[in-house]
């Protein structure tokens, strides 16, 4: 028997396969496809935009180079300089509804906690980049890939989940659903899955155009819909504002995307050839709860909607380092009470806030006079210095704070990346997925209280560059602050703390 089985080889599913086996759980993923490649993963209909906390987390596990390298990305690049004293500026900034947005109106002043990491931008990737990174971490940490078996049955009771996949059960401590969309998990456990319907049907498709000229790159907002070209040769997407009726329900010819892209752009562009193309809506649905029992959800098997901001991927990825510690403990019997429960009461209102984004964008968007002029009042506003703040907080990933129950303002948030005099950054000290104590007091009682949970939170101690007035910092495992000590570090406030998030210590 498994310690977790996990239905879906996606990026999500092989993040949180290698944080549980990086862990010393065994792990078994069912992957539906037999290829882990497929043109729909690959550029140009694989593209995908890594937000900078995306990155920060491939950082803290010690995978970025390798994902930059997979995405034709220089990692050295990506950060702030390794010698800098000061954050800089966010160099990148998306887009709201299609309108983009200057960086440079970021106020830096209002970005609280920042400090100069190898992980300060996003940056864009493939779906099969991610998974081809992921999926040689969990070859090297022993985590079992099974292609060609969809989960068709689930049943749980006190003790166990027992998964049919490809004609064969298999039995395990535990079941992630991390499936997709169209969850098969989602649906055989019985989870409420609540929402909003669609009122686009989206397409992305490889196209050769015979007169691509007529169609300017980037978003492109019309007055009967949208469509976006980007530098890849033939790349198209479109939204059709048709209340997401012709999504999977008839074929995706070359005469219907040509017509639609005639009626969105209002030129007459011919389409000589579409050699790929899928369709997509702004269904927006949301599961009440990530967990049933033994069986928890995770990435779009938990939440889908449309994927304007390039959201998905990274809520999806955060639901992985969020879960996969807080399971590891739970397998390994060392969790406090209710510690699994605080997957889903921090990452569903993180999911919430994100479905929610996502439906703001597509009311600016949709064709018609009230919706223009909603869209001119939203660029006015997003066009201050205080509305371009405000969608990078809310896009990049960096920002989110979970209530964990604390009025100190970092808990809750992810960690900054302190630097010891040495060169020692907080990112190396995560790479094993233990907690971290950072004492820059070198305070002897704090030390004392630390070993308590030795193997489960890593101490380091010792002056920092930067140590924005605090003395001491706990983090957990995914990076978040769980406690925070100024202006003197409380051994006894840790360990409540360490207690609290890491179980009954072991002396």
């Amino acid at each position: 028997m498994h310690d977790v089985v996990i239905a879906g080889g996606g990026p999500v599913g092989l993040l949180l396969a290698g944080e549980l086996a990086l862990s010393g759980c065994s792990v078994l993923v069912l992957e539906r496809d037999r290829e882990p490649s497929s043109p729909l993963k690959a550029l140009p209909l694989g593209l995908r935009g890594l937000t900078a906390g995306s990155v920060e987390l491939f950082y803290r596990r010690g995978l970025l180079k390798a994902v930059a390298k997979a995405s034709g990305v220089d990692a050295g690049k990506v950060g702030a300089d390794p010698e800098a004293i000061e954050a800089p500026a966010p160099r990148d900034l998306s887009h709201f509804a299609g309108m983009a947005l200057d960086a440079a109106g970021i106020e830096t002043s209002s970005l609280p906690f920042r400090l100069p990491s190898p992980a300060m931008e996003g940056f864009m990737t493939s779906l099969e980049a991610v998974g081809e990174v992921l999926s040689e971490r969990c070859a090297a940490l022993g985590a079992e890939i099974v292609r060609g078996a969809p989960v068709t049955a689930v049943a749980q009771d006190d003790a166990a989940v027992v998964v049919t996949a490809g004609g064969r059960e298999h039995r395990a401590r535990w079941l992630v659903g991390c499936d997709g969309g169209r969850s098969a998990v989602r649906e055989l456990a019985g989870f409420d899955f609540v929402g909003t319907e669609p009122l686009f049907t989206g397409y992305v498709a490889k196209v050769t155009f015979a007169d691509p000229d007529r169609l300017p790159l980037g978003f492109n907002l019309t007055p009967n819909g949208m469509y976006l070209r980007t530098p890849f040769e033939g790349h198209l997407g479109m939204m059709d504002f048709d209340g997401g009726a012709f999504d999977r329900s008839r074929p995706l010819t070359r005469d219907h995307l040509q017509t639609v892209l005639r009626r969105v752009s209002g030129t007459d562009v011919t389409l000589n050839e579409v050699h790929l193309a899928s369709s997509f809506t702004d269904r927006a649905m949301q599961v009440t709860t990530y967990r049933k029992g033994r069986v928890l959800l995770a990435g779009d098997a938990a939440h889908i909607h449309s994927p304007l901001g390039g959201q998905g991927l990274n809520l999806g990825l955060g639901d992985a380092v969020n879960l996969g510690w807080k399971l590891a403990a739970t397998v390994h019997g060392s969790a406090p009470d209710g510690l699994l429960d605080t997957y889903t009461g921090e990452r569903h209102p993180i999911g919430a806030s994100v479905l929610d984004w996502s439906r703001a964008q597509v009311a600016t968007m949709k064709p018609g006079p009230n919706a223009a002029a909603l869209r001119q009042l939203v660029r006015d506003l997003i066009s201050t210095p205080d509305g371009t703040t405000h969608v990078y907080r809310a896009t990049s990933g960096l920002f989110n704070r979970y209530d964990l129950g604390s009025e100190q303002p970092l808990v809750g948030r992810t960690a900054p990346d302190f630097r010891f005099e040495d060169g020692t950054r907080l990112g190396d000290l995560l790479r094993q997925g233990q907690g971290v104590a950072v004492d820059f007091s070198t305070d002897r009682a704090l030390r004392t209280a630390a070993k308590r949970w030795e193997g489960r939170i890593r101490y380091a101690a010792g002056p920092v560059r930067d140590d924005l007035g605090l003395r001491a910092v706990l983090i957990r495992p995914d990076g978040v602050v769980a406690w925070a000590g100024e202006p003197t570090p409380d051994s006894r406030a840790f360990e409540q703390a360490a207690a609290q998030w890491f179980g009954t210590p072991d002396n």
